[in-house]
C-alpha cells in the first residue's frame, strides 16, 4: 500500500475514534487511603461502606466516604443532575461496587460518617432481624439527621 495512503487510514482513524464522545458509567478506581470524600475531606479508607457519583454528562467523578456524605452534597451544593446521577456504593458484604438506588440498606452499622447504613445487592444478605430500607429512605433520613 502506498504509505501516503497508509498515513491519511491512520489519521482517519485517529480522528473518528477521537471523535467518539462515550462516558464511562462504571465505578471508578479508589485510591485508597489517598482519595479523599468530596464533603467531609476524609480518606477513603473503608472498602465496604465508601461510595462515588458520576456526573453523566461529562463521567466526572466525585468520590465520598460514606453514603450519608452523597446525599447532603447533593442537597448542600444543589447538584443539578442529582436525578441522573450515577451513584456507586460498596456492598457492605462483599466490598464490590453496586448500583446504590437499587441496593438494599441495613441501619445499624459502624460506618466512616456515622450515618449507620450498609448497602446490600440482595436483600436477602440483610439479616431478618435488621431493617431494611430502600434508597429513597436512606435519602430522607439523613437529610432528617443533616449532619
Amino acid at each position: 500500500m502506498n504509505p501516503f495512503k497508509t498515513f491519511f487510514l491512520l489519521l482517519m482513524t485517529f480522528f473518528v475514534c477521537g471523535c467518539d464522545n462515550k462516558v464511562d458509567l462504571g465505578p471508578k478506581k479508589v485510591h485508597w487511603d489517598r482519595d479523599m470524600c468530596e464533603r467531609c475531606k476524609m480518606v477513603l479508607s473503608d472498602r465496604k461502606f465508601s461510595a462515588q457519583v458520576i456526573n453523566p454528562d461529562n463521567g466526572k467523578k466525585y468520590f465520598f466516604d460514606d453514603i450519608g456524605c452523597v446525599i447532603l452534597w447533593f442537597k448542600e451544593n444543589s447538584i443539578g443532575w442529582k436525578e441522573k446521577a450515577v451513584i456507586w456504593v460498596n456492598d457492605a458484604k462483599t466490598g464490590e461496587w453496586i448500583d446504590a438506588r437499587k441496593a438494599f440498606y441495613d441501619v445499624d452499622n459502624i460506618t466512616p460518617m456515622a450515618y449507620g447504613f450498609g448497602a446490600h445487592v440482595k436483600k436477602e444478605d440483610i439479616a431478618t432481624d435488621q431493617e431494611v430500607v430502600n434508597f429513597e429512605e436512606v435519602t430522607r433520613r439523613v437529610i432528617k439527621i443533616g449532619k
